[in-house]
């Protein structure tokens, strides 16, 4: 608890940061519903970096979704987020224009979601691995008292070398009950357990279950329901079971499906509990086939 303690102390004041000065901004890299993220050089080390910028307003009504509750800020987070598998942010701060910023390293590779689409070599050769180094990556921020709440493609890099890297962390809100009471539905619809979309109490089951989605999604190339456009669309398909991921990969290793299907449990209490149970079985069948 030392380090949610941590969050919550007073911060000293921030000196605000003209990033239009500091950082030679190279190339815009992605832009998601909250910030605007560049691939930059930083005037200050001379080095290479991802500099994110959250949107002013957009980032203010997400906090008000939780009303007297001190969320912490994604800076805040990324901070003390220390993990091969996790990108490293070495900075945050408040910009002349009161925009939260993070400077991040700059991982030069793709997004997972590419690699679906594309189920290459690549995929094929290394899913296994990837799907071990995501659940070690998720294992190390539970162990942290965080909830994701946004676990899905998009949200995990890959490296030159196929590497994970677990990016995004907008929506982390504490795994303590004031976080966990009922009522706040944030994340990406088809990526979200039954329970949150029903607005029921939630936990770190809930990143579980979006995982198994995202795992399914890396051997099928498709969603283990039929995608739907409104969370009233995905929560009518989820009260359906999935297709079988057996029958749509036929040479998918048993346990590796049993492991996918379980994670997809719509009752909580049917799935795994932690993210170390999944790794046991995973990491057995690594150990047996050897790449």
């Amino acid at each position: 608890m030392k380090f949610l303690t941590n969050l919550f102390k007073m911060q000293p004041k921030v000196e605000k940061v003209d990033v239009t000065k500091r950082f030679e901004l190279i190339s815009p890299i992605g832009q998601g519903s909250m910030s605007k993220v560049w691939r930059a050089r930083d005037g200050k080390t001379g080095r290479p970096c991802c500099l994110k910028i959250l949107d002013l307003e957009k980032t203010k009504k997400l906090e008000a979704r939780f009303g007297k509750l001190k969320k912490p800020t994604e800076g805040e987070v990324a901070i003390q987020l220390k993990h091969p598998f996790i990108v490293k942010t070495t900075e945050h701060g408040i910009t002349k224009k009161n925009e939260q910023f993070l400077v991040m390293e700059f991982v030069d590779g793709v997004s997972l979601s590419m690699l679906i689409d594309a189920q290459n070599e690549v995929m094929r050769k290394h899913r296994l691995r990837m799907m071990i180094q995501l659940a070690e990556a998720i294992e190390y921020f539970h162990r942290q008292n965080f909830i994701h709440r946004d676990i899905c493609p998009r949200n995990v890099l890959l490296d030159r070398d196929w590497m994970i890297k677990l990016i995004d962390f907008g929506l982390v809100v504490p795994n303590t009950p004031p976080f966990q009471a009922p009522g706040n539905r944030t994340g990406t619809a088809n990526y979200m357990a039954p329970e949150l979309i029903k607005r029921q109490k939630t936990d770190q089951r809930i990143d579980i279950f979006s995982y198994a989605v995202t795992c399914y999604e890396m051997w099928a190339k498709r969603l283990p329901w039929e995608s739907g456009a409104t969370l009233e669309a995905v929560l009518h398909h989820i009260n359906s079971p999935p297709t079988e991921l057996a029958e749509l990969v036929p040479d998918i290793d048993p346990v590796v499906a049993k492991v996918i299907m379980k994670g997809l449990a719509v009752n909580p209490a049917d799935r795994w509990q932690t993210m170390g149970e999944i790794l046991v079985p995973l990491r057995q069948v690594e150990a047996a086939n050897p790449s």
